[in-house]
């Protein structure tokens, strides 16, 4: 038997997402295109103006704001179209001009932050306290914080004229790995021929038979050891790029850029990874337990991702997944529920299964307009891809109430909050099913998925964070970064993160080459503390059946700073308590397994 790869035609159209409240026909997004072409010439119009006084500076910020509105529609209808088949020559090309597009308008924009921060202090204050401007506190704040790190006229014309060059990094790596590598079959334990991708790999890992996984493994890491020197230059470009950002715009570090626009303390950063490597004991007697249960005498990374209760078989359809989703989310009341189920169930929000040439992995895209579009490569053998629904559902309601609450300029809110409302229904999801079954071994089985997705969240994601930090550190240093840097540095983490009764292949230290999020640098560690924060919020929802407070988070948005906004719905980030409060569930967890399967 042999599993082929649908084409992307070849997908039911009620199983893709449908784009059409965003532009009804790619001619439509031709038409819009063609206005923005015209729309952001305008802006020069407003050079020299924008101290002259409180209106001057609103009419800005209003036909700025009519302008990033278009740019936000058709910037997400371009990249959904790719996403959904990155080898359409249609929509890369699509993409490629609008990006072209965009470099045009942010050099024509370049003299707004500099013009607002030249404004003198007495004189931005009275422009604050203007009732014309009342909408535009916050985000004026905000870019008034950046005042140290704002450059001149000239300089930011540069630095939006070379954005698209130091940031093509990322589409080389994005192409390279969903559409020029491929990585052969695999044959499954009953004999099926399996096309082996970067979405079915996570599947095969999953597959009891061992013999499958470890093929999986090393065809897959074979095909990026083909291509590990192309896949480091590119990597380490994406780092020079970042140090090069950051000294230009007079930050002390890279790290300390993507830290300043949420207004997050390095503190909070290293305080992450101090208090995870602290309990590493306890992931340690996990992974004891997973060679005990297997009956092996050594274990290897390609054996951490397989159920441990292998009796339990996991075949759940998108549909069945859709009402366990929408069953655990009740504490959140009515509104939550119905709406996400309109989304799911008849308004198309999300593209279901995969197909070739589709991105991998999973995300929710939403915007102010249109529905909060939901990505996903499906399988139902793969019970972790339930929790990646009601993750990426988490993000789309985030955005849904956001929208729903905020004005656009406030509406947007950061990746450090995003992680809360996504890891929230996770957890939601674990209590209700661990609730609705008095089997068990199938409990162990839901019991064990928490913990891999505690694991996943919390100590992969941070060993990733240090990765980041070593190797940023290592470029402001004057290292270099090459290939044999890399693995040496991914080998060590690799080393103190599985502990000494873990095998470490030699092909695992090329996997710091195929993570997507490193070319987003420093976005990770969000995650960690995001199941930190949601899991406090979780537990106090299911305490006091009151989840207004934490509605009131979602509705929040963007309007305040993310470590402000946990503090009012009741986390404190800056202290070590939401960490630990994790990790002592992750030790609860690995005690209730450890009962259970003995």
């Amino acid at each position: 038997m042999s599993s082929k790869l649908s084409l992307r035609h070849e997908i039911s159209p009620a199983d893709t997402w449908d784009l059409t409240p965003l532009f009804a026909t790619d001619q439509a997004w031709e038409t819009s295109f063609q206005e923005l072409s015209k729309l952001y010439l305008t802006l020069a119009d407003f050079r020299g103006h924008l101290g002259a006084s409180p209106q001057k500076l609103h009419d800005l910020l209003e036909y700025q704001k009519k302008c990033n509105q278009l740019i936000e529609r058709l910037s997400q209808y371009a990249s959904l179209r790719v996403s959904e088949d990155s080898s359409n020559a249609t929509s890369l090309e699509r993409e490629g001009r609008f990006q072209s597009l965009i470099t045009k308008i942010e050099e024509a924009s370049s003299f707004i932050a500099p013009e607002i921060q030249a404004i003198d202090n007495k004189k931005f204050a009275a422009f604050l306290a203007d009732p014309l401007l009342k909408n535009w506190i916050t985000p004026l704040e905000r870019l008034r914080r950046q005042r140290d790190h704002i450059l001149s006229d000239r300089e930011e014309r540069l630095m939006a004229l070379c954005a698209a060059t130091i940031d093509g990094h990322s589409e080389t790596f994005s192409q390279l790995t969903n559409v020029d590598m491929t990585f052969g079959t695999v044959c499954d334990d009953q004999n099926r021929e399996i096309t082996l991708t970067q979405s079915s790999f996570s599947s095969l890992l999953q597959r009891p038979d061992r013999k499958v996984r470890q093929e999986a493994f090393e065809k897959f890491y074979q095909e990026f050891s083909d291509h590990r020197y192309t896949l480091a230059s590119s990597l380490a470009s994406s780092i020079k790029g970042d140090v090069f950002h950051a000294r230009a715009r007079n930050y002390p570090s890279a790290l300390e850029e993507a830290l300043f626009d949420d207004d997050v303390p390095v503190s909070v950063y290293d305080n992450l990874i101090t208090a995870v490597r602290s309990r590493r004991d306890v992931l340690f007697r996990y992974y004891e337990l997973r060679r005990k249960v297997f009956q092996l005498p050594d274990l290897h990374v390609y054996d951490t991702y397989a159920p441990l209760v292998a009796s339990i078989q996991s075949h759940v359809s998108f549909d069945e997944a859709t009402e366990k989703v929408l069953a655990s989310l009740h504490p959140l009341g009515n509104e939550y529920v119905q709406t996400l189920a309109r989304g799911l169930k008849q308004e198309r929000w999300c593209d279901r299964y995969e197909n070739k040439g589709k991105r991998s992995g999973a995300f929710s895209a939403g915007g102010y307009e249109g529905p909060p579009y939901i990505l996903m490569n499906y399988k139902a053998d793969v019970f972790a891809d339930i929790y990646t629904l009601t993750h990426e559902a988490g993000h789309s309601m985030h955005t849904w109430y956001a929208r729903k609450t905020q004005m656009f300029q406030n509406y947007h809110y950061p990746i450090f909050l995003a992680e809360v409302a996504s890891t929230f229904n996770e957890v939601l999801l674990t209590e209700h099913l661990l609730k609705t079954t008095d089997d068990q071994k199938m409990r162990a089985y839901i019991i064990n998925r928490q913990i891999d997705d505690l694991r996943g969240t919390v100590f992969r994601q941070t060993m990733f964070a240090e990765f980041e930090k070593i190797t940023h550190a290592a470029e402001e240093a004057g290292e270099a970064l090459t290939l044999e840097f890399f693995r040496k540095t991914y080998r060590t983490l690799l080393d103190s993160y599985f502990g000494p009764g873990v095998f470490i292949d030699e092909a695992l230290e090329l996997e710091c080459l195929r993570i997507p999020h490193f070319y987003n640098a420093f976005y990770v560690y969000q995650y960690a503390t995001g199941i930190s924060a949601a899991v406090t919020l979780a537990t106090q929802v299911l305490k006091t059946g009151n989840h207004e407070r934490y509605l009131d988070f979602l509705r929040s948005g963007g309007s305040h700073f993310p470590i402000d906004t946990l503090k009012t719905a009741g986390v404190d980030m800056k202290s070590p308590e939401p960490v630990k409060t994790t990790l002592d569930l992750f030790e609860r967890r690995v005690e209730e397994l450890e009962e259970l399967l003995n």
